[in-house]
Order: C-alpha cells, then sequence, then structure tokens
C-alpha cells in the first residue's frame, strides 16, 4: 500500500514537470526551515564574512565623499617620494587649493631652482597622485624674521633706527 501511493506520487510530480524529491514550497531534508531564513555562509564567500581594512576604508571614503580630501592628503604624505629626497629636503609643501600647490623653499637659492624644476616636479607629482590634481604651483622663499614686537609697534624704519 506505501509502495502504491509513492508511485502515485512520483507519476502527480512528473505530470507537473517537477522532480520526484521536490515538495511544494521547500526543499526536502530542509528540517522544516523556512527557505528564507539565512543560513550559514558555508565555503564560499559571503557579505557576513570579514572584510579586509583597505577596503572597509576605500567604501568609507567614497561613501563620505571624501576622495579629494585624501588625494590631496597624498600629496603632503608622500611629497619625498613624489619629488625626490634631494628637493624633498630643501622644500616642503604648505598648502593645496584649487589645484594650485604651495611650496616654501629653505633658501632664496632652492626657491629659484624650484621655478626652474616646476615642469617636471608638476609632471613627476601627476604620476605619482594623477593629473588635475596639482596644476600650478607657487614657490615661496623662506620667511624673514618679524621685527615687529609688542601691542605698540611705531612705524619707522625698524631696528635701523639705534644703529648708529
Amino acid at each position: 500500500m506505501a509502495h502504491a501511493a509513492l508511485e502515485a506520487a512520483k507519476a502527480k510530480a512528473k505530470e507537473r514537470g517537477a522532480p520526484p524529491n521536490l515538495r511544494r514550497g521547500r526543499i526536502t531534508g530542509g528540517g522544516g526551515q523556512n527557505p528564507r531564513r539565512r543560513r550559514w555562509s558555508g565555503s564560499g564567500a559571503d557579505a557576513r564574512d570579514p572584510q579586509p581594512l583597505g577596503r572597509l576604508v576605500s567604501r568609507l571614503i567614497s561613501d563620505s565623499g571624501w576622495q579629494d580630501t585624501m588625494t590631496n592628503a597624498r600629496v603632503f604624505g608622500q611629497w619625498a617620494r613624489l619629488v625626490g629626497e634631494d628637493v624633498a629636503e630643501h622644500a616642503e609643501p604648505v598648502a593645496l587649493k584649487d589645484g594650485e600647490l604651495t611650496v616654501r623653499a629653505s633658501s632664496t637659492a632652492w626657491a629659484t631652482q624650484l621655478r626652474l624644476l616646476q615642469g617636471k616636479l608638476l609632471a613627476k607629482i601627476a604620476a605619482g597622485v594623477g593629473h588635475g590634481v596639482v596644476k600650478r604651483m607657487r614657490i615661496q622663499g623662506p620667511t624673514a624674521p618679524s621685527w615687529r614686537k609688542g601691542p605698540r609697534h611705531v612705524p619707522g624704519r625698524g631696528p635701523r633706527d639705534t644703529y648708529g
């Protein structure tokens, strides 16, 4: 009698065009679980698996809209690698705004040298960081000491008044 019921069920499944072990709405052997219920990821990759830190940081940067800020920060962080060690010893980036990089040189001779090398430096920075990040360079010499001291400074010739 059980054998006849099994044969009838197989014949009915064949008429439907479904495999004989498939019941309506669920797969046999599922233990009575809801098919929409989450299961363990198993050996394959899954979105719930731990992610590398670099991928998470990249996603955070893109979701927050910080791409331009991070690109600008790379110019400052990788300055010595971008322009070379000898130039980096005597020049430091000060500001990057609207594609204009302000660089302060350690001496007036180095400021002149950097002005002559400006085209090559822009090409090196573009190759290392990306095109269009730094469009122009403004090179400054060293800042002179300020002789203005005190809240009540008197305008005039400055410290040369007392020299003679």
